[in-house]
């Protein structure tokens, strides 16, 4: 006989922006487990771009 079925844990948004999607890409850039590198990696990432736009960034990931 199976077990209960597994819950679905949620999502915590990411804490500087506080989006949901940015959250779910630095979990796929992580690697080994190794959140806070992934996370100095896509905020630096992020951060050029918006020296470069200077335009609303969270539409700005969506879009592309």
């Amino acid at each position: 006989m199976r077990r209960r079925r597994a819950q679905k844990r949620l999502i915590d948004p990411d804490p500087r922006y506080g989006d949901l999607l940015i959250a779910k890409f630095i979990n796929v850039v992580m690697e080994c487990g190794k959140k806070s590198i992934a996370e100095r990696i896509v905020y630096d990432a992020l951060d050029i771009v918006k020296e470069k736009h200077q335009k609303n960034l969270l539409k700005f990931f969506v879009r592309r």
